[in-house]
C-alpha cells in the first residue's frame, strides 16, 4: 500500500471549514505534532527525492513514532512504514548511525477528519502558515496521479481559494528558513544545504 496526498496552503481557514462542513466534513481538536526529518548523508535540499527513503521522527502527546517514507511517482506518492518506538533520543541517535542527517524540524498542530476514503489534515505548520492534506492509502499498481486528480478536483469542487504546493512540509520549512537567514555581510550566499533544526 502508498499513501497519496495533495497538499494545498490555506488563506483562510474558516472559509475552508465552513464548505467541508457542508459536505459533511468534521474536524477533531488540534494535537501538537513535533517531527524531525532526516535524509541521506549523499542527499541535499535541491537534489531528485525519488526513489530516496527519508526517516522521521515524531512526538504527539510524550508518544513517539518512527516513519520511513519513499517517494514514487512524486514527492506525494510515497511508500510508508511507520512504528512507535519507546525512545525517541535513542531512536534520533541509531538513525545518525544509519547514515542520515538531521534536516529539519517540523512543528504543527493538525486537525484531523474523514471524507469516505479520504484523510483530511488541517495543519498549522509553525514558520510557513495554514495547510490543508487529503491523503488516501492505495493499492501499489494504482497510478498516484489519477489519485491525486480525484483528490484536487474535490477540492476544487468546494469553490475556496487555496493554493496548491507539490512540496513536502520539510522542504516548506527549510525554504522559509533559507528565507529568513539573514545574508552574510559579504553580500554571497549562505550554504544552507545542510542546516539542521532539533
Amino acid at each position: 500500500m502508498r499513501e497519496v496526498e495533495v497538499k494545498y496552503f490555506v488563506s483562510d481557514p474558516e472559509v475552508l471549514l465552513v464548505a467541508l462542513g457542508q459536505r459533511g466534513v468534521s474536524f477533531g481538536e488540534p494535537v501538537f505534532q513535533d517531527d524531525q526529518a532526516f535524509a541521506p548523508l549523499d542527499w541535499a535540499f535541491g537534489d531528485g527525492k525519488l526513489g530516496v527513503s527519508f526517516l522521521r521522527l515524531r512526538t504527539v502527546d510524550g508518544r513517539h513514532w518512527f516513519a520511513l517514507k519513499q517517494p514514487g511517482a512524486n514527492a506525494q506518492d510515497c511508500l510508508e512504514y511507520e512504528t512507535a518506538v519507546a525512545d525517541r533520543e535513542q531512536m534520533h541517535e541509531a538513525i545518525l548511525r544509519m547514515g542520515y542527517w538531521a534536516t529539519v524540524r517540523v512543528a504543527k498542530s493538525r486537525r484531523t477528519g474523514r471524507y469516505g476514503e479520504v484523510s483530511l489534515c488541517l495543519d498549522e505548520v509553525e514558520g510557513v502558515g495554514t495547510f490543508l492534506e487529503l491523503e488516501r492509502m492505495v493499492a501499489d499498481d494504482v497510478p498516484a496521479a489519477a489519485i491525486q486528480d480525484e483528490l484536487a478536483a474535490f477540492v476544487a469542487s468546494l469553490g475556496v481559494s487555496v493554493e496548491r504546493t507539490v512540496e513536502t512540509y520539510d522542504s516548506l520549512v527549510r525554504a522559509a528558513q533559507t528565507t529568513a537567514a539573514s545574508v552574510p555581510a559579504n553580500g554571497e550566499s549562505a550554504d544552507t544545504s545542510r542546516l539542521t533544526s532539533s
